[in-house]
């Protein structure tokens, strides 16, 4: 059995209906976007659960070995060329035990909503992309499709109708928004739904991101 990520969780009314298990970047931590909950136009949503996971710490090879928060390794500053495989693997098991606990308290799939920025969103693409049922959404900030080619073969049928969040800054340094369009367009490829923003931003998040995240919200819910 997974043991369970520690986990920062907010409510926003009794008995909530929808879980939103929102993953942070690398080297951040599960209190990195609470914050940010106040800034989100909620009004007339159901109750949510808010769920923020801690990754485990491990060596980051692209920091020289420095240990802190990561969803999986950085072999390579080029993402594309060398990618942790297991490390991605490793937590996506992680995640969807996380899902699991949400079944368990009456939540079920179609009413979760992965979301994350940078690692977060490659872990939110990662885990959604395989479910063997729709879920409500993919939230998905500043981030890429990791391990595509596999991603490829691996995607289920069920997953082609959740709808996906995908936005990017326009001026990342840290993610080229080349690499998150061609994600994009192999979603689209895929078959997936895919709402689409740019901001003219680096790898960070803007009102303007906030405002369309509240609407998608309110869209899908």
């Amino acid at each position: 059995m997974t043991a369970l990520l520690h986990t920062i969780e907010k409510e926003t009314g009794p008995n909530p209906t929808v879980a939103i298990i929102w993953m942070h970047g690398l080297g951040a931590d599960a209190n990195d976007f609470v914050p940010m909950l106040q800034e989100l136009d909620l009004a007339g949503l159901p109750a949510i659960r808010f769920i923020f996971p801690n990754a485990d710490t491990m060596p980051v090879t692209v920091n020289g070995g420095y240990v802190m928060r990561a969803w999986y390794d950085i072999i390579a500053t080029d993402l594309g060329r060398q990618e942790d495989e297991a490390g991605l693997r490793a937590s996506q098991t992680k995640v969807e035990a996380l899902m699991a606990r949400e079944n368990a308290r009456g939540i079920p799939n179609e009413r979760i909503i992965l979301a994350g920025f940078s690692q977060g969103c490659a872990m939110t693409l990662q885990t959604g992309l395989r479910q063997k049922t729709r879920l409500a959404g993919l939230l998905c900030l500043s981030g890429y499709v990791p391990i595509a080619p596999k991603a490829a073969a691996e995607h289920t049928p069920e997953s082609l109708a959740t709808p996906i969040f995908l936005v990017h800054g326009r001026m990342d340094p840290v993610i080229p928004i080349a690499r998150a369009t061609a994600s994009r367009d192999l979603l689209v490829d895929w078959g997936y739904q895919v709402e689409w923003h740019d901001y003219a931003m680096q790898h960070s998040l803007c009102q303007q991101e906030i405002d369309d995240i509240s609407a998608w919200l309110k869209r899908i819910l």
